[in-house]
């Protein structure tokens, strides 16, 4: 018997299945757990639920190193998929990893926790780009689904940073910490099981793969290539430091200065429940935000990859102007209302959808196929060091106040945007025609 619902997307490969609901509990176990983390660092020992009582200048730190690192593994794990592993196998054992590292969050003692934290930081570091690179390696080089399969997939990510941010985020929060880093754990172990179930989908690809390792040397299109993909990746670094202030300095902001009472059902919305907020908009707009660009590619408008990337940082950037009216509101009236936080998750969800699922498709076309996930790699360490600086953009709301990082925010990724805007033409002649 099958553990995955149904058997195919209609018109997509048998492996995208298994892909996508592979991904959907690595995800649910990834965000489950992103949505606690800095609550759990920063709950007093003392309480009801008792955490490990850190200030949040220290919690946020630590949550910027984790997520940066959780990414920059994704260069060794890209090469060692590459040249050594196989893209099947680096998810087996990233997510033997992962299923190891979950599960020792789960355990009340300190070096338990930092243990947990490690295995994450080595089993996400093999498994991401080996995974993206799979969906890829599903196409033949101008498949027209392949950005659909990627669209697909990309909606598999947060049907379980959904989930995960309702169920893990409400049982950390109310049962206790620890019950929240099990169900985060059962879910990857889940998820290691459908993958393996269903494994016999990517026999073809090893195929694939033993045969391009063969070829090492690059043309000049090739290297031309490369170099916009890593153009792309700095660019994104900006959207990702900003982007990732979800899981810290606004996750705090949403547990200390938001007024998460519902009077009339005499109810307080767990603070970690904002945090999915992004994938539910995700799953309601995707194909939405898809079309519409669709519609002015055949109307002649701008709608290459580096193009929506820059559209999305503006976006993203945009709404952190209501963060700065919510934080405004919580100085004048100690707490802020519910809809800044909502209507600023809306912006940046529509400025992810701009931006984020483009760079997966953009990096398999673009990519020699012997170097596809040490590619992906390099791409999931921009995303870690901007989960970095986000860690540092967070620390500093301390002393700079939170207005004043909210606005400067919003000024350096429409900026940044609007720059990459400019020098458009000069940047997509580096695709070489893939990328128009």
């Amino acid at each position: 018997m099958s553990l995955i619902p149904f058997n195919n997307f209609s018109g997509q490969p048998a492996g995208l299945t298994t892909l996508f609901f592979t991904e959907l509990w690595e995800r649910f176990s990834y965000y489950g757990m992103r949505a606690i983390l800095v609550l759990y660092l920063i709950s007093d020992t003392s309480s009801k639920n008792p955490g490990l009582g850190w200030s949040n200048e220290d919690a946020i730190q630590l949550y910027g190193w984790y997520t940066a690192l959780v990414y920059l593994a994704c260069v060794p794990g890209g090469i060692l998929a590459d040249k050594y592993l196989s893209l099947k196998n680096s998810v087996i054992l990233g997510g033997g990893l992962l299923c190891l590292g979950h599960l020792s969050l789960a355990v009340n003692h300190i070096h338990f926790f930092f243990f947990g934290l490690f295995s994450i930081i080595c089993g996400v570091g093999l498994l991401k780009p080996s995974i993206s690179s799979l969906v890829g390696n599903l196409y033949r080089k101008n498949d027209l689904r392949r950005d659909q399969g990627f669209t697909i997939f990309y909606i598999g990510i947060n049907f379980g940073a959904f989930f995960a941010s309702i169920i893990v985020g409400y049982v950390g929060e109310v049962y206790g910490w620890h019950f929240g880093f099990s169900l985060a754990g059962l879910g990857m172990v889940l998820g290691q099981i459908i993958f393996i179930s269903g494994r016999k989908n990517f026999n073809n690809n090893l195929k694939t793969e033993k045969i391009v390792k063969k070829k090492n040397k690059l043309n000049k299109i090739e290297i031309d290539r490369i170099k916009l993909i890593a153009l792309a990746s700095l660019i994104l670094i900006i959207f990702w430091a900003s982007f990732e202030q979800a899981g810290g300095l606004m996750n705090i902001f949403a547990y200390e200065k938001t007024d998460r009472l519902i009077d009339f059902l005499n109810f307080e919305v767990p603070a970690s429940w904002f945090q999915s907020i992004n994938p539910l908009l995700i799953i309601l707009l995707g194909f939405f935000v898809s079309a519409l660009w669709l519609s002015f590619q055949k109307k002649g408008f701008l709608s290459s990859s580096i193009f929506k990337m820059a559209v999305g940082i503006i976006i993203m950037g945009a709404g952190f102007v209501f963060m700065f009216f919510a934080a405004q509101d919580a100085k004048i009236y100690g707490k802020s209302p519910m809809f800044w936080l909502m209507l600023a998750y809306l912006f940046h969800t529509i400025g992810e959808l701009c931006a984020s699922p483009v760079i997966l498709s953009f990096i398999t076309k673009l990519s020699p196929k012997q170097l596809v996930a040490s590619i992906m790699g390099i791409y999931f360490a921009a995303i870690g060091l901007g989960n970095k600086f986000a860690g540092s953009i967070g620390q500093y709301s301390e002393k700079l106040g939170e207005k004043t990082v909210f606005i400067g925010i919003t000024i350096v990724c429409v900026s940044v945007g609007s720059i990459v805007i400019f020098f458009h033409n000069k940047l997509i002649r580096l695709s070489h025609g893939i990328d128009k």
